[in-house]
C-alpha cells in the first residue's frame, strides 16, 4: 500500500525526527488536480512551487537576483506559498536551517553565485547537522551554456560550474536545470534524495525557464517514490543477539543519546528502550531536546569533565554502556578527554551497530535495533539508583544585592521559570551552550543549537526560520553581542512576518568563548546599543519591544512585560553583564579545547 503525502502534517517531525515521512512502506507524493498543457499553471515554476508545498513547506526564504526573479514570480503565485524575503542569503540558509528543524524540511531560493557562495556556509551548517534543506538557484539563461561567454555575477571565467563545484561537498545531490525535457525527474529526483538521505540539495534553474509550458509538467508526472530503508533481518537478530548478550551480563550499565537519533528517526525507539531496560539516561550536549528530560531515568547531559552535576561519574564508572547516534568530535569530547573505553561500549549509528572491540553489524537501523533490543533485555535500575545515592540538588545562585549588576547564572534561573510546553529554545554557539545545557525542558518544550558546525550568528536566522515553522511555539533566543552582530539585520524579516520571539542579547563586550579557548585583541569588539540597533530597524512598523536591564529587579520587571502585555511582540532584552561573567563549565572545556588545539606536531 502507498502513503500519499499532500498535507503538511504528514511531513511535520514527531519529537523532534526531521523529515519524519512514513518508513514501513514506499512513499508516492500525493498529485494534485493536473493542470493543462499550456495554462499558466503547466509551469516549471509552478510544478517547483507545487512540489515544495507537497512535502510540507509553506514558507520560502529567498533574496532576489536578476538570475531568480521570474522563478520567484511564480513561487509567489502558488497560493500555499509564502515568499519570506530576507536581507541576506547567509541568513536565508540559516533561516532554511531553523525551519526544517520545526518542520522536517526548508527551502531557500537565491541567484546565481553571488547568492549560491554566500548562503554555502549555511548549507555547510545543514550538512553537518543533517538537516534536509533545498538550497534553489536562479542560473544563467540556458542559451549561454557552453557558449564561452562571460557572465556578471561570475569570477569572470568562460566557465559556469564554480558554484555547482563548491556545493557538491556540502550537498547530496546537484541539479543543473538548463532544459525542459528532463527539469521534472532532475527536479523530483533532487528533493527525494533530499528526504531519503536528510541533508541539503542543490537545484540551479536557468532563469529563463521558469515561465515556459512543458507536457511533463500537465501530464500526470514520474511517480515520486520515497522508497524506504529497511534492516537487514538476519543481520539485526544478531546484533540486537551480541547486544543483550552484552549489556546483560553487566552489573551498571547506562543509556547515551546522541545527536544521530534525529536523522535515524530513532527518538521514540531510544525511549522505548529506556523505559524497557531502566538503566539511567544521559544524553550528549547536542542531543538535548531529542529525549524527554522528564523521563523518570533522566540524568542529564554526558560532556565528560563539563557534563551536568553527577552525570559523568555515572556514565563513565559503568561497566557497559550504549551510545545512540554519538558524534565523538574535539567539542563533544572537550578535546578528546572523555573517560570512555571502547570494549565497553555499543556504538549505535544510524545504519550500523559496533559491539566493544568488535563484531559489527551492517544495514541494520537504529530505530529497529532499539526497538528489538528493548524486547531482549533484562531490568537492570542499578546505574540509576547509584546516581540516586549521589545526588545533591544543586544550590540556587546566590542571591543579589538590590540593584547589584546582574549575573549571567541570575539570568538563566529566571529563563528557566520561563519555559513551558509552549516554548522552544534556541542556544546561540558561545557561552550560551552551557548555560543552556542546565536548563531543564519541561514536557513540549523544544531545544535547537548547532554544535558540530558551531557558526557565530547561526542563532538569529535560525530563530526567524523555527519561529516561522512553528507559530504556535514562543521562541526564546539567548545570543551574544558577537555573534549577533554578525547577523542582526533579520530582526527585520521577522517583524515583517509579526513574530513573537523573546530574544535575551547577552552583551559582554566580545567573543567570550574565544576568549577561554584563547585570549586575544582580536575578541574585543565594538559595543553597539542593541536596542537603539532594533528600535532603529522597528522604524514604527510592527510590533516590537525593547529595553535594557542591569539588575534581577529590571530582569524580572521585563520578563513580566514580555509576557504579559508585549506577548504578542517581539521582544528583544538586552541584559548588560560582566565581560568576565562565564559558566564554570566554559572556563573547563575552553582550557580543554585550547590544549587538544595546541599540541605539537607529531616528530617526523
Amino acid at each position: 500500500m502507498d502513503f500519499k503525502i499532500g498535507a503538511i502534517d504528514t511531513c511535520k517531525p514527531l519529537n523532534n525526527d526531521v523529515a519524519n515521512l512514513p518508513t514501513t512502506n514506499a512513499a508516492i507524493i500525493q498529485t494534485p488536480t493536473v493542470p493543462l498543457f499550456n495554462s499558466p499553471d503547466s509551469t516549471l515554476g509552478r510544478h517547483l512551487a507545487r512540489r515544495l508545498v507537497q512535502i510540507g513547506i509553506t514558507d520560502v526564504f529567498s533574496v532576489p537576483g536578476d538570475f531568480n526573479l521570474t522563478l520567484l514570480d511564480h513561487l509567489v503565485a502558488e497560493p500555499e506559498l509564502n515568499l519570506v524575503g530576507c536581507c541576506n542569503e547567509l541568513n536565508a540558509g540559516y533561516a532554511a536551517d531553523g525551519y526544517a528543524r520545526a518542520r522536517g524540511v526548508g527551502a531557500c531560493v537565491v541567484t546565481f553565485t553571488v547568492g549560491g557562495l554566500s548562503v554555502l556556509n549555511a548549507i555547510a551548517g545543514a550538512y553537518s547537522e543533517n538537516l534536509p534543506l533545498i538550497c534553489i538557484v536562479g542560473g544563467p539563461n540556458s542559451n549561454d551554456y557552453g557558449t564561452n561567454r562571460v557572465l556578471h555575477h561570475t569570477i569572470g571565467l568562460q566557465d559556469f560550474s564554480q558554484e555547482l563545484r563548491c556545493f557538491q561537498t556540502v550537498t547530496c545531490n546537484q541539479a543543473v536545470v538548463n532544459n525542459l525535457g528532463d527539469a521534472h525527474e532532475m527536479i523530483d529526483n533532487a528533493i527525494s534524495t533530499c528526504l531519503k538521505e536528510s541533508k541539503p540539495v542543490y537545484i540551479s534553474i536557468s532563469c529563463n525557464l521558469p515561465g515556459i509550458p512543458h507536457p511533463t509538467f500537465s501530464h500526470d508526472p514520474v511517480p515520486f517514490v520515497l522508497s524506504p530503508r529497511l534492516s537487514n533481518m538476519m543481520g539485526l537478530e544478531a546484533a540486537v543477539e551480541a547486544a543483550a548478550e552484552f549489556l546483560n551480563k553487566a552489573v551498571k550499565p547506562v543509556l547515551v543519546g546522541g545527536q544521530k537519533m534525529r536523522v535515524a528517526k530513532a527518538c521514540d525507539a531510544f525511549v522505548e528502550l529506556a523505559d524497557g531496560c531502566g538503566y539511567a539516561v544521559a544524553v550528549m550536549p547536542a542531543a538535548k531536546g531529542l529525549v524527554p528530560e522528564y523521563h523518570p531515568h533522566f540524568i542529564g547531559t554526558y560532556w565528560g569533565a563539563v557534563s551536568t552535576a553527577f552525570c559523568a561519574e555515572i556514565v563513565e564508572s559503568a561497566d557497559a554502556y550504549l551510545f545512540a547516534g554519538p558524534i565523538f568530535n574535539d567539542y563533544s569530547s572537550v578535546g578528546y578527554s572523555l573517560l570512555l573505553k571502547k570494549e565497553k561500549a555499543i556504538i549505535v549509528q544510524p545504519d550500523r551497530v559496533t559491539i566493544g572491540n568488535g563484531p559489527a553489524f551492517g544495514c541494520v537501523l537504529m530505530r529497529d535495533f532499539l526497538s528489538a533490543l528493548a524486547k531482549r533485555l533484562k531490568h537492570n535500575p542499578t546505574s540509576y539508583e547509584n546516581y540516586h545515592r549521589i545526588y545533591v540538588p544543586e544550590g540556587h545562585p546566590l542571591k543579589c544585592e538590590p540593584k547589584e549588576a546582574l549575573r549571567v547564572n541570575i539570568l538563566f534561573q529566571h529563563i528557566q521559570n520561563m519555559l513551558s510546553g509552549d516554548s522552544a529554545v534556541i542556544a546561540e554557539t558561545g557561552d550560551s551552550w552551557f548555560n543552556c545545557q542546565k536548563l531543564k525542558l519541561p514536557q513540549g518544550c523544544s531545544y535547537e543549537f548547532q554544535m558540530q558546525y558551531g557558526s557565530i550568528g547561526w542563532s538569529v536566522g535560525a530563530t526567524l526560520g523555527y519561529a516561522q515553522a512553528a507559530p504556535e511555539k514562543r521562541v526564546i533566543a539567548c545570543i551574544g553581542d558577537g555573534s549577533f552582530q554578525v547577523t542582526a539585520q533579520d530582526i527585520s524579516t521577522m517583524l515583517r512576518c509579526g513574530q513573537r520571539t523573546i530574544i535575551f542579547l547577552i552583551n559582554n563586550l566580545g567573543y567570550t568563548i574565544e576568549v577561554e579557548i584563547h585570549d586575544g585583541p582580536y575578541n574585543v569588539i565594538k559595543n553597539w546599543n542593541y536596542t537603539g540597533l532594533v528600535d532603529a530597524i522597528h522604524n514604527g512598523e510592527g510590533k516590537c519591544w525593547t529595553t535594557k536591564v542591569y539588575c534581577e529587579e529590571e530582569l524580572v520587571e521585563a520578563i513580566e512585560t514580555a509576557n504579559g502585555v508585549k506577548k504578542d511582540c517581539l521582544c528583544f532584552i538586552e541584559v548588560i553583564v560582566h565581560k568576565d561573567d562565564t559558566s564554570k563549565e566554559l572556563l573547563e572545556w575552553g582550557s580543554r579545547v585550547s590544549a587538544a588545539n595546541s599540541r605539537p606536531p607529531n616528530p617526523q
